[in-house]
């Protein structure tokens, strides 16, 4: 897979704008966050499996990286409508998704800072505390 998409970044001369990075330490993940214009997350649906939560999404989005994602599992749940979502397995309505940031930077800000917004309303250790508190006073109100 990634000789292919070298050989077609070649024929599309863009290939010195690609780089190939392995396993990054934790402590550097924001950089890297931060230096991304957009994440994409297309995970595809097996017959055991579907995305669970995709924890990356919530790094980019704390980072004001606007994001894409698949709509397997979770994934449209974490974006919600502070991101792109498009079908699973759909090159097309992908490539869509990206040349409509890379044309609309005002979009690509404003979905950036939406989910950076999502993630503090919604994702921080303290709020998720206060979510967990909520569901087990619902459900076990005599605590």
């Amino acid at each position: 897979m990634k000789e292919e998409i070298w050989k077609t970044a070649q024929l599309y001369g863009i290939s010195d704008r690609i780089r190939w990075v392995g396993t990054v330490e934790h402590e550097a993940v924001a950089d890297y966050m931060n230096a991304m214009d957009v994440l994409v997350l297309p995970s595809v649906s097996t017959l055991r499996w579907k995305e669970q939560f995709g924890h990356v999404l919530i790094e980019a989005m704390a980072c004001g990286v606007p994001v894409i994602g698949s709509d397997s599992g979770a994934i449209p749940e974490v974006i919600g409508d502070d991101g792109l979502i498009f079908p699973e397995g759909d090159v097309e309505a992908l490539a869509d998704r990206l040349r409509t940031l890379q044309q609309n930077e005002e979009l690509r800000i404003e979905l950036g800072r939406r989910g950076r917004a999502r993630v503090l309303e919604k994702y921080t250790n303290r709020r998720i505390a206060a979510q967990t508190v909520d569901f087990w006073l619902r459900v076990c109100p005599c605590a």
